[in-house]
């Protein structure tokens, strides 16, 4: 995944839950939202690792 586009993907993700009010989000959307956020928040600390050589590429 290209750098950039990680790191705009979570900063959109971040604003959209930041905007909200949870308690009126279905649970469900709040679930699926939270889970995203995750993914995304995942994806860019693999990158982070790859690039700063914490971890060796193929692992």
């Amino acid at each position: 995944m290209e750098w950039g586009r990680a790191m705009r993907d979570l900063s959109t993700a971040i604003d959209h839950l930041s905007v909200e009010d949870p308690s009126e989000i279905p649970r469900l959307q709040l679930t699926e939202q939270l889970i995203e956020l995750h993914w995304q928040m995942a994806r860019l600390q693999a990158e982070i690792a790859r690039r700063t050589s914490v971890r060796r590429p193929g692992r």
